[in-house]
């Protein structure tokens, strides 16, 4: 990776002649639920996955306004890059609060592909977005921890080395305030011969999209005391940046998606022929497109400001849920003008449209409900009486 921080075009331009070495054929491929190794690697060799690593730790040193631009260049090409964002926002929370025997112990490896950090243990089937509500306990046992509970919808858990986990550490009824008493720990999921620590079980979940989600159960993992990222009771006031850096990649990715969509209708409105003319020029079809790419601009003015508070280090909590929200519907709006323009092409998997059309619809229901950014918005913005 030879592109500096701010040289949003050069990283554009290498990243897309990467990802045109995998067509939309290679991810048609994969369908329904195979992971993109060999797209994997390809990126870690070049270095775009190690891009919010320091240099100093051996990664690339870009902000996280470039790390965007690499996940919506993948998806503007029609790849799917949910198996690299989690790895660039979810080693922030190490490289925030870890040790600096953690940081140079791990984040070398996760920079030169020796090891992988995709996974994130954080949601519950019994808590969802009430993070705060999480059952998974990490007891002291001498030196060492020891881990029970369960993880849901932890994404790439089966294709991860290492996992970032949030687990409570004192008793919910034992602290004042409910975001205390939760720590991060950042555990090895493979012992030396590759196979799941004792203890660790970790189940696909298949779904609508191909995004290698699983459920994750511990049944007495037993990590090393060192494993605690940062101050215990803590965790959850830790990993509150990585969520915000989380929601603004999705929203670059959108944003990429919603390109795609606008790029393939535009073009098949332009060379379709229907009643001796162009489907282009009539105006049900090029209205919605033209909405929809304004939506996308507007969307995308959301995520630089939420990209550049983030990385001038200034409060973006609520620019980050907005960017999210607004460019996850205008993803999905653009994916449907795309849909009616083709008409029933855009049924067949050959066109990609159903594909990404599935692929972009998540983000309205993750990493949080855009619900939940609306009561965000509505108590931290407008000062409105707390709704959850």
């Amino acid at each position: 990776m030879n592109a500096g921080p701010d040289d949003f075009e050069v990283i554009r331009s290498e990243v897309r002649r990467l990802c045109d070495k995998f067509g939309n054929e290679y991810w048609r491929g994969l369908e329904p639920s195979g992971y993109p190794e060999e797209f994997v690697a390809e990126l870690t060799a070049h270095g775009w996955l190690g891009s919010l690593i320091p240099e100093q730790y051996g990664g690339g040193g870009l902000s996280l306004a470039g790390a965007s631009v690499i996940v919506e260049e993948i998806s503007a090409s029609g790849g799917n890059p949910s198996a690299c964002h989690a790895q660039m926002y979810v080693m922030g929370t190490l490289l925030r609060h870890g040790s600096e025997q953690q940081k140079q112990q791990y984040l070398p490896q996760v920079a030169d592909g020796r090891k992988r950090l995709q996974a994130f243990g954080v949601t519950e089937p019994t808590a969802g977005s009430e993070t705060t509500a999480i059952r998974t306990r990490a007891e002291r046992d001498g030196d060492t921890w020891r881990i029970n509970g369960q993880k849901i919808w932890t994404s790439r858990a089966l294709y991860s080395d290492l996992m970032i986990l949030l687990a409570r550490t004192t008793p919910a009824d034992e602290v004042d305030n409910r975001i205390d008493g939760l720590s991060v720990f950042l555990i090895e999921l493979r012992g030396d011969d590759g196979e799941l620590v004792p203890g660790l079980t970790i189940n696909p979940i298949p779904t609508m999209m191909n995004h290698s989600t699983t459920e994750v159960f511990f049944d007495d993992v037993v990590v090393p005391g060192e494993a605690l990222v940062g101050t215990e009771g803590r965790g959850f006031r830790h990993i509150l940046d990585g969520m915000n850096a989380e929601r603004i990649l999705i929203a670059a990715e959108c944003v990429g998606d919603g390109r795609f969509f606008l790029e393939i209708a535009s073009d098949y409105a332009k060379g379709r022929e229907v009643f001796g003319r162009p489907i282009g020029m009539n105006q049900g079809v090029a209205f919605p497109l033209a909405r929809a790419y304004t939506n996308l601009q507007a969307a995308d003015l959301m995520r630089w400001k939420a990209a550049n508070l983030f990385d001038a280090a200034q409060p973006c909590g609520a620019e980050a849920n907005m960017a999210k929200l607004l460019a996850s519907e205008a993803s999905w709006e653009a994916g449907n003008a795309a849909l009616n323009t083709h008409g029933g092409f855009g049924f067949a998997v050959e066109y990609d449209i159903e594909r990404k059309f599935r692929e972009t619809r998540l983000y309205q229901v993750a990493p949080i409900n855009n619900n939940l950014v609306l009561a965000f918005v509505a108590q931290k913005c407008l000062g409105l009486p707390k709704s959850y």
